[in-house]
């Protein structure tokens, strides 16, 4: 709702050996934070609150002990530190959704087992973010099915967790979220909280979703003709099934949005964040929006690989580095930085292609995601390396408007999340000639995988 909101920044803690943590505490006091002064907005004008909805990061998780305080930190999915266990966790892709990887819980766990064994024993739950939150809030935990799906221990199809995952490893089926509880709205908030949000009490509080499910549904990209393109952080494309039961491709993920509809993609963990590592790094020229939207792909002769973070699909691979080739004494900071944004439009490419090969054709790709959107240079590469339009979702906050939009599906206001169609901007058409010149460069990076990383499998 427009006037309405609350944002606190928050800042992750990294380690040399690959860590990525937060502080849950620190997290959930600035939830917390956030939630009084929407209180105060709403009190102030006098609104009645109907339902609280939420979204929340997929894969990171965090332990907690028997008085429900934090025995870990939260573990963020773009934590590899848990890339050597990933071995030694059943490829149960075709059912999970997922493939094994450090992002998921499975390699997380057997990696906190070996690694933090005091730590690992004096857990007694094991549980997301929002969930934790929710206890503090309501004094239990509550979980939904779409952030239990993302987790690597969940069968997509069967809607609930899958055994030869949990045989592998070296947790009980108690210390998860029980199947037959998820998606129960909370209602009474504990005494602490009740005195302070009037506003809040009594109403339905659902369980968060995952964020990739909520952008789809807050940016229109509900159903299978239309997918998502999004690039924040990290980046990822999404299409929305409802179905009864989908068959997962090889390389691409599958997760839940609820009970009733998949949401299948792939996700890069090197979106955004090659775009900011570049500002931070890189002496750019002022100009440098116009400098993108005007200057031609491949002129700058480089290949790029931008795993700064590993990656996700379709590789899989917590090991892979971001490497440059090609420089020369002429090199620009600007050819660098045009190379790199084309890298990261040639992985979506690739997801594309694989997607494409799997599904129908969607008839459109909705874009979305701050570090997109505020470089149209950036979003054009995306068209032209696709070789399809591009339209631009200007919803200034799509997960928070998918969840919202989720909710009011649930208490009846609405049928379907498609009745409140999302504000669409430019149109981002395909450049004549540009998409067999990204054809040649996806060559040209995949012949550089090949050289430095080995054939993909």
């Amino acid at each position: 709702m427009e006037g309405y909101g609350a944002r606190l920044g928050y800042r992750v803690e990294t380690t040399p050996d690959g860590g990525v943590e937060i502080d849950p505490e620190t997290l959930a006091e600035l939830a917390i934070d956030c939630l009084d002064e929407l209180h105060r907005q709403v009190h102030a004008a006098g609104l009645r609150v109907s339902a609280v909805a939420a979204c929340a990061f997929w894969h990171s998780f965090l332990g907690v002990g028997k008085n429900g305080r934090p025995v870990l930190p939260i573990l963020h999915l773009l934590d590899t530190r848990s890339a050597a266990e990933v071995a030694r966790v059943p490829n149960a892709h075709a059912r999970t959704g997922c493939v094994p990887h450090s992002s998921y819980w499975p390699a997380r766990l057997l990696w906190l087992e070996t690694n933090r064994p005091e730590k690992f024993a004096a857990t007694s739950r094991w549980l997301s973010f929002p969930e934790f939150l929710f206890e503090k809030l309501f004094g239990r935990a509550h979980a939904s099915t779409s952030m239990v799906s993302g987790s690597g221990l969940w069968d997509q199809n069967a809607n609930d967790y899958e055994p030869e995952t949990l045989a592998a490893l070296p947790i009980d089926r108690a210390q998860l979220a029980a199947p037959e509880d998820l998606d129960q709205p909370a209602r009474e908030l504990v005494p602490e909280y009740r005195a302070m949000w009037p506003a809040f009490e009594g109403v339905p509080w659902f369980p968060a979703l995952g964020d990739g499910a909520c952008d789809n549904l807050g940016s229109g990209c509900i159903a299978a003709d239309r997918l998502a393109l999004m690039v924040g952080t990290t980046g990822a494309m999404r299409v929305v099934i409802d179905a009864p039961r989908v068959t997962i491709p090889d390389k691409l993920w599958c997760y839940r949005v609820d009970r009733k509809r998949f949401v299948m993609g792939g996700a890069l963990s090197n979106g955004g964040e090659v775009f900011a590592w570049m500002k931070r790094t890189l002496a750019l020229p002022r100009d440098l929006e116009a400098r993108l939207e005007s200057s031609s792909p491949g002129g700058h002769g480089l290949t790029v690989l931008p795993f700064f973070s590993g990656e996700r699909s379709p590789y899989w691979r917590s090991d892979l580095r971001a490497a440059i080739a090609g420089m020369s004494l002429a090199t620009e900071p600007f050819d660098i930085l045009r190379a790199s944004l084309e890298s990261v439009a040639l992985r979506f490419r690739e997801i594309h292609g694989i997607l494409s090969k799997n599904l129908p054709r969607p008839a459109e790709v909705i874009a979305s995601g701050g570090a997109l959107l505020n470089s149209p240079g950036w979003t054009q590469m995306m068209a032209d390396a696709l070789g399809r339009p591009v339209i631009a979702c200007i919803e200034p906050e799509a997960t928070s408007r998918g969840a919202a939009l989720w909710a009011l599906e649930q208490i009846g206001t609405i049928e379907n999340p498609s009745e409140r169609p999302a504000s669409m901007g430019a149109v981002f058409d395909p450049k004549p000639g540009h998409e067999a010149i990204y054809g040649r460069l996806l060559s040209e990076q995949s012949a550089l995988y090949a050289k430095l990383f080995g054939t993909p499998l």
